[in-house]
This record gives structure tokens, sequence and C-alpha cells, in this order.
């Protein structure tokens, strides 16, 4: 199955949060899936440290890189059809990167891996 993680979700994996569901980190660590990391999350990680509103203990890159030696993690560019999705969405939600994540799990077909019960209010399949 394909997996989108929430930008939230990224990090408590990563950074080992107790917050995530065994279920979840299941899923995750399953090589069978395909878990995808979107360029919107590693956009909005950026904005939230140079903002001084998020801190790491290793840098972005090192982050990110770690998970993809160790977990298989793939990064999922943002194309022209999850830009257009957007225009199919109510605004149930109003954060850009989340309404951005759910096109780009409707337009994949990837289950999004968020804890947000906002974002079930959209037409994706949410696990966590």
């Amino acid at each position: 199955m394909r997996l989108l993680l929430d930008t939230h979700a990224f990090l408590w994996i990563a950074e080992g949060l107790a917050d995530v569901s065994p279920h979840v980190l299941e899923a995750y660590r399953d090589r069978n899936n395909e878990v995808l990391l979107s360029v919107v999350s590693a956009w909005e990680i950026q904005v939230k440290l140079q903002a001084g509103k998020l801190e790491l203990d290793d840098p972005l890159d090192e982050l990110i890189n770690t998970e993809r030696d160790r977990n298989g993690l793939k990064i999922l560019p943002v194309e022209l059809a999850h830009v257009f999705a957007l225009g199919e969405l109510e605004m149930h939600h109003r954060d850009p990167f989340d309404r951005l994540l759910v096109a780009q799990a409707i337009t994949e077909k990837a289950k999004l891996i968020t804890v947000d019960g906002e974002l079930a209010k959209y037409p994706v399949e949410i696990l966590w």
C-alpha cells in the first residue's frame, strides 16, 4: 500500500516520539509499503525552523536522509496534477500545506498518515 506522511507524523516517527501508534509504526516500517514524504512537508518544516517555531535534534537534510536509508522513505515531488487537484477540494481546512498533502494523497491513491481529524472530512483514507 502507498502511505503519505503528514508533516507531524514524519517528525514524530523520525524523532522517535511516543505519540505514534504501534499500527502506524508497523505500516511505516513494512518494506512492502511505499512510504512517501512530500516535498511539501520538507518545505513546511524548513519554514517552521526558520521562524523559530520548531527545533530538531538533527539538521533537516540529515533527518530525511536517515529515514530514506533506514526505512526506504521516498520523496514525493509536487506535480501540476497535485496543484490542480486542490481545485476539487472544499475548504474544510485552511492550512495550505495540509490541503496540498490531501490533494497529493488523493491523486497518488495513498493513505494519509495523520492525527489531524479535520483531514478526514476529505475523500482520503486516513491511517492513525
